[in-house]
């Protein structure tokens, strides 16, 4: 169940692309896929993507209305609204949805004061509907946990014996967890093993199994079955 999925906002408004910066769609589950504006956002998506824990990611959600310093109205619209799998958590517990703004770290901190007004005014959009805003920039997208997902993005469309995937499946079931070590020596020694990497890494790209993204790709890396 996801949470806060009932009356989700629509784009309200549509990416174009554009000369000065790298634009695109992102594949997203079963969305069709998701516009971008910029590599970092392409980024975030990335990681949003990733993540069990993300249910949905509404671009261009919302307009908000704010007044400028100079005291004239304007109208801003934040990048992406991310809503949240209500899991096994009772419904009190769950995450609050985010409105996210996605900006390069040089550029807030050079400009924050001129769009100070526009986020204040986010923040309060936000609290009145049970949501949180962001501010995402490259410290919280980039990092080892980006550049693993980019790595596993090889594996993505790679085809493996089903019956190979249901050993490893049925075997972490049983287990609820274990290291890639253990896996690839219980079904795929010698020359096989080599295979059994390649279809690991095609399991947690694909979403069937999951792992600590942030920690190193290696064989003590811990995988289980993802939460669907």
């Amino acid at each position: 169940m996801d949470a806060n999925s009932c009356d989700q906002p629509k784009q309200v408004r549509k990416i174009k692309p554009t000369r000065r910066s790298v634009s695109g769609v992102i594949p997203f589950r079963d969305s069709g896929g998701i516009p971008y504006e910029s590599l970092l956002e392409r980024d975030f998506l990335k990681r949003m993507r990733f993540s069990s824990g993300v249910s949905a990611v509404i671009p261009q959600p919302v307009e908000i209305e704010f007044i400028a310093p100079n005291g004239r109205p304007h109208t801003y619209t934040p990048d992406y609204l991310v809503y949240y799998r209500l899991g096994d958590r009772h419904y009190a517990d769950h995450i609050k949805p985010m409105l996210v703004e996605v900006k390069p770290a040089h550029l807030w901190r050079e400009r924050w004061r001129d769009w100070s007004c526009k986020w204040k005014a986010a923040r309060r959009y936000a609290v009145d509907r049970g949501w949180r805003f962001c501010i995402y920039d490259e410290s919280r997208i980039r990092g080892l946990a980006l550049q693993n997902i980019v790595h596993l993005e090889r594996y993505e469309r790679m085809a493996f014996d089903p019956e190979d995937i249901d050993l490893v499946i049925k075997t972490l079931r049983e287990m609820e967890i274990a290291p890639v070590h253990y896996l690839l020596a219980r079904h795929f020694n010698g020359i096989y093993r080599s295979t059994g990497i390649s279809l690991l890494w095609h399991l947690v790209a694909t979403r069937k199994l999951d792992c600590d993204i942030r920690e190193p790709l290696n064989e003590n890396l811990e995988l289980w079955v993802a939460t669907q």
